[in-house]
């Protein structure tokens, strides 16, 4: 066991005293940031290449559906094996991948046009014509040879961050005392924000500069850079591993804890309709060329601006004392999250779409920050990675659908009408959720929560 560096009561910082916690965090952060960059390339790469809205939302469904079928086994597997390993693991086979998307994006131009892949871009063009009414059917662009391969890569990746992920949201509690927890998930959400803010602005500019293989190579050497910290991290207590099981109650354990932790569940849903119905992201490519025209660069910053945002709210939150009433400010926030959506939806300005994108992070930060404190500090050990990976599919399936939603909807109905939609809806599952679960707004400070066996 470790020794840990004093943690003062009120100390902003206590977190990033204790090394364990500081070297995991750098480590996280450095993945993250390519990852982010990574996000920027393919979807720029795959808009470039079929100009086409839904092969955007295809990303989405590219990565939900490893993420319904593998979550409950990778948290399964989260609480049986060490965490340390299983991330080691996962890191190293993404940064491979990321190679092999680099060495497919330098020589996309030499593929040759195979009958298999040929196929494949006829029925993506299909589907695609079954959505596209606001663009001219001779627009869209399904002939690259590549790009049935740049899918498969993609969903591969996404089994392997599935399967990782339940380990890595679960780990950060073995590496500090408990007094630092939520000090610890403030600053892990600040890392996360600051790595999707500088990520995608890297990832525009070295596409711009470099190409798109430059940014691959780049996620794959902070990928191996995490691995290299992550040897540095030892555990500050000892993991309690769950007892090896199979059958489907040990499974479903998870997801039993939540339904019967109704403030849990109350927060989860929050997050899962917010971002179901209120995301954007996935349209920025679209926005950054048909209704801004602002290219790459102007991309990176759109992807950018929510982490700016969220950032900025991290660092108050983390120097200010605990939130007295942080489900009342929950609601509240996500309230925000939907109106700066619909302001975001109606601009035609590149400045009011880049400031409604900040004011989203901000907003969206909060929920982060209340909804991974109350999982952590309120889950026994032994179920964290089960509890993880119900709330991995509660909140990635509400990322990656709500990008299939925005896509199609955008396809169907036009950008404008498909953010703006969502924004609204985002407003209505706040006052939904504060009518079902009233426990939620007088949640007790953060500080003070503990878990329950």
């Amino acid at each position: 066991m470790a020794a840990a560096d004093p943690i003062e009561s009120h100390d902003p910082y206590a977190a990033l005293r204790v090394r364990n916690y500081r070297d995991y965090m750098v480590g996280s952060f450095l993945a993250l940031m390519g990852r982010q960059a990574v996000s920027v390339a393919v979807s720029w790469e795959i808009y470039q290449w079929t100009g086409s809205a839904t092969a955007l939302g295809l990303v989405g469904l590219i990565n939900v559906i490893p993420l319904l079928a593998l979550s409950l086994p990778a948290g399964a597997l989260a609480d049986q094996a060490d965490r340390r390993t299983i991330i080691r693991n996962a890191q190293l086979i993404l940064a491979a991948l990321s190679v092999a998307l680099a060495a497919l994006s330098l020589g996309h131009a030499s593929i040759p046009d195979l009958a298999p892949l040929r196929w494949a871009n006829a029925g993506l063009k299909q589907l695609a014509l079954v959505f596209e009414r606001h663009a001219d059917p001779g627009s869209l662009r399904f002939d690259q040879p590549a790009l049935p391969l740049l899918l498969a890569l993609l969903a591969i990746s996404a089994c392997v961050r599935i399967l990782g992920w339940p380990a890595r949201s679960t780990i950060i509690p073995l590496l500090l005392p408990q007094q630092a927890l939520s000090n610890a998930v403030t600053w892990n959400s600040s890392a996360f924000e600051i790595a999707t803010m500088a990520g995608p602005a890297i990832g525009g500019f070295m596409i711009a500069g470099l190409g798109f293989p430059a940014v691959y190579l780049l996620d794959a050497l902070l990928g191996l850079g995490f691995c290299l910290l992550l040897g540095r991290v030892t555990y500050f207590q000892a993991p309690q591993p769950a007892a090896k099981a199979r059958s489907w109650s040990h499974l479903l354990a998870g997801g039993k804890f939540i339904w019967e932790k109704k403030l849990i569940l109350g927060a989860s849903s929050l997050d899962l309709f917010a971002t179901l119905l209120g995301g954007a992201v996935a349209l920025l490519p679209l926005y950054a060329d048909r209704i801004l025209h602002v290219g790459a660069i102007g991309l990176g910053w759109l992807r950018a601006a929510p982490s700016l945002g969220a950032f900025a709210m991290a660092m108050w939150i983390a120097h200010r004392a605990p939130m007295q009433r942080p489900g009342w400010v929950l609601l509240w926030s996500v309230a925000g999250f939907g109106g700066a959506i619909v302001v975001f939806g109606f601009s035609p300005w590149f400045w009011l779409s880049f400031v409604a994108l900040v004011f989203t992070g901000a907003f969206d930060n909060v929920s982060v920050v209340v909804r991974q404190s109350m999982v952590q500090l309120l889950t026994p050990d032994a179920l964290r990675g089960r509890v993880t990976g119900v709330n991995q599919i509660f909140i990635g399936s509400s990322n990656e659908i709500g990008a299939l939603r925005a896509g199609l909807a955008a396809a169907l109905f036009g950008p404008v009408a498909a953010v703006v939609s969502g924004g609204l809806g985002t407003l209505l599952v706040v006052l939904v959720v504060a009518r079902k679960v009233p426990a939620l707004v007088n949640l007790a400070p953060l500080n003070r929560l503990r878990p329950e066996e």
